[in-house]
């Protein structure tokens, strides 16, 4: 396609001259009061708030690459307060905690924007909240029920019929709107990430970067983390690697990497800003199993991205899988679809990339070593304010104190485990088939969906 001809083949956000210098990798043996392994969102957070806690605790922080490389990088930007993969995906596994959570997660929400302030982090945070669109004339009672859920716990939602989502953004595809005008903020990801590290370093957190752990070890009084060229030795250590495999054996079953794809468009002239609208510059994302999730950048770039989530058998992982063409034509066709008066503009940036899904579409928590290590994984793609919340869990529980937030059921039970391989590449294969039928029966789940739903596997 002629829109994708020069596009680069690199996550626009991380394309850019400001980009850090890497940091040197460890070399030799540190001890430290507190090992982090991972340099993104989760491992940053938690390395920042545990210093918050105890200013004179040593903390260093192993990073494969460099911090905010990988998913804490190259992700939408969308910020938002749920912690249960959305409001109705919470309400059907743990409604008795929900409300609390909703609460937790509005001031989480309200955390990251206070440490954006803190700590003069320019990420281009914007609470413009989100629209959920409905495209198909069966979504539109779908949305209106959802919208009742919403309101029903306390969140600000305002509906739109098809000429007032279309005042807001201009899509002839739009026949209805869901806007939750504060359950959303937008950032900068990379941005993001670059800040929370210049402020972990600023508070005396020791980074090491291009030094991949190979190995975690329980040493009775403490945990050893072995690099290729050294070690570092804590009584207590927090893991926090997203989709890549996991260093604790029994974890490696509740995780599969699933690739996730977007494209960035050049910036929109004056002419074509006008012709969308867009002022308030809110998230979008519409309904269905194959969603699409995009936004306006400041500069007046478009990401549009989503749909396909491809998992490669035996959870198979290499820097070739974030470039796939047909991804890339198929987010193309849908982008000139939801917005035809932008035909002409071109794509200046093409990337894909793993996220850590999980059966339940959030994360998990939970502690090993006799509590030494502490881990938080399964995001599925909702982790850009999560992985705070996560931080925050992962340091409850490395306390060994019975606290607030390590008694929560959706803390202290783990989703249900992926099959073992093959079974897990045909189950998901099978479910994604099935996804796309029910997208084409209005919604209508088949009986596999039923089946895995009734498994706690949807």
């Amino acid at each position: 396609m002629k829109a994708l001809r020069d596009a680069a083949p690199v996550p626009y956000w991380l394309d850019r001259p400001e980009r850090p210098d890497a940091l040197p990798p460890l070399s030799g043996a540190r001890d430290a009061d507190l090992a982090i392994v991972g340099g993104g969102y989760a491992g940053l957070w938690a390395a920042l708030l545990a210093k918050q806690q105890d200013p004179a605790r040593d903390v260093v922080v192993l990073e494969a690459g460099t911090c905010g490389w990988a998913a804490s990088g190259r992700n939408g930007g969308f910020c938002a307060t749920s912690l249960t993969g959305g409001l109705a995906n919470g309400h059907r596994r743990f409604p008795a905690e929900l409300a609390r959570l909703e609460q937790l997660g509005a001031e989480n929400l309200d955390g990251i924007e206070a440490a954006v302030a803190r700590y003069g982090i320019d990420c281009d945070f914007t609470r413009s909240g989100e629209l959920k669109v409905a495209t198909e004339p069966y979504q539109v009672t779908q949305l209106a029920e959802s919208a009742v859920l919403a309101m029903a716990y306390g969140r600000t939602v305002r509906l739109l019929d098809s000429a007032a989502v279309r005042a807001e953004v201009d899509s002839p595809t739009y026949l209805y709107a869901a806007w939750d005008r504060r359950g959303t903020a937008l950032v900068d990801p990379a941005r993001l990430a670059w800040g929370l590290r210049r402020a972990a370093l600023g508070q005396g957190v020791r980074i090491f970067e291009h030094t991949r752990v190979t190995g975690l070890s329980d040493e009775g009084l403490t945990v050893h983390l072995t690099t290729a060229h050294g070690r570092v030795r804590a009584p207590k250590a927090v893991l926090a690697t997203n989709a890549f495999p996991p260093l604790l054996r029994r974890l490696r079953h509740f995780v599969a990497p699933v690739y996730d794809y977007a494209l960035m468009t050049e910036p929109l002239s004056v002419a074509q800003l006008a012709s969308v609208g867009w002022k308030k510059r809110q998230g979008i994302s519409n309904l269905g199993n194959r969603f699409h999730y995009y936004r306006i950048t400041a500069d007046r770039r478009i990401l549009f991205g989503g749909y396909d989530q491809i998992y490669h058998a035996g959870g198979r992982m290499a820097p070739a899988l974030a470039q796939r063409p047909a991804s890339f034509e198929t987010l193309a066709r849908h982008f000139f679809h939801t917005f035809p008066q932008l035909d002409g503009v071109r794509f200046s940036h093409k990337w894909g990339g793993a996220v850590d899904a999980s059966t339940r579409f959030f994360a998990f928590h939970g502690t090993a070593y006799s509590g030494k290590v502490a881990y938080a994984a399964g995001f599925t793609g909702l982790g850009v304010s999560a992985t705070r919340f996560a931080a925050r869990v992962s340091l409850d529980l490395l306390s060994g104190r019975r606290t607030e937030l390590a008694d929560l059921a959706t803390v202290r039970r783990r989703p249900m485990p992926f099959p073992p391989e093959p079974a897990r590449t045909l189950g998901i294969a099978l479910s994604r088939r099935s996804r796309a039928r029910a997208d084409e029966a209005e919604g209508h789940p088949d009986l596999w969906l039923r089946t895995m739903r009734r498994f706690g596997m949807g």
